[in-house]
């Protein structure tokens, strides 16, 4: 498939670089073509590797995906235009993190509403679905290095057949279907993107080389 990943960050080059190694097209974004951090990545990324403008890449793409910081999202998202966005699968991977104060941030958004349904009322003929903000960008793609795959992610999103496709990819980066949570519609994102307070506490608190998530445990 055609798969724009808006944002040059670790998230961005982590998610297009397995999506590129696993046989997709993918454009990085940002806010200038020629931006360097997109035209080393796709100098080295291979074929099927390339870079552009958020506009170029969305207009490109059959799914695109949001890894821009959660504060700057909306206006990424505007950039790349929403015709650009419309009808299409948008996988939004962003928290609203506010680091503003320094640390810890605060949410810019939450309790009553998310970042995701923010970009779903502000795009509203893109099909957002959520996933991924809720751990660490090289789990995100290759979660059998944690517990042999034994954790957890999530999605949600009001379309289904959206929530299909971001499935799809999750189980080609390496999920177990058992351990693919579709929780419902998108204002499960409020509770997605609240836990990541918590998880940051976390994440300070582990030794910079061990990897974590969430695993439910039942009987």
């Amino acid at each position: 498939m055609k798969i724009a990943v808006l944002g040059t960050g670790m998230v961005g080059h982590t998610l297009a670089g397995k999506l590129v190694a696993i046989g997709h097209e993918v454009m990085m974004g940002s806010r200038e073509a020629g931006n360097p951090k997109g035209t080393e990545w796709a100098a080295q990324a291979g074929p099927g590797a390339s870079s552009g403008s958020f506009a170029q890449a969305a207009a490109m793409a059959e799914i695109v995906i949001n890894a821009t910081p959660g504060m700057v999202s909306l206006a990424a998202l505007s950039e790349a235009g929403a015709a650009n966005l419309a009808g299409k699968v948008l996988m939004d991977v962003s928290n609203p993190l506010d680091f503003s104060a320094g640390f810890p941030p605060s949410l810019s958004v939450c309790n009553t509403d998310s970042i995701a349904e923010t970009i779903q009322r502000s795009f509203p003929k893109a099909r957002v679905v959520k996933a991924l903000n809720t751990l660490e960008a090289p789990l995100m793609v290759d979660p059998l290095r944690l517990a042999d795959g034994a954790h957890d992610v999530f999605v949600a999103g009001n379309d289904d057949e959206a929530k299909a496709t971001v499935v799809a990819l999750l189980r080609a980066f390496g999920w177990l279907p058992e351990h693919i949570h579709d929780l419902g519609g998108l204002d499960v994102a409020r509770g997605l993107e609240m836990w990541m307070p918590l998880w940051l506490r976390i994440f300070v608190r582990q030794p910079k080389d061990k990897l974590f998530n969430i695993s439910i445990v039942s009987e």
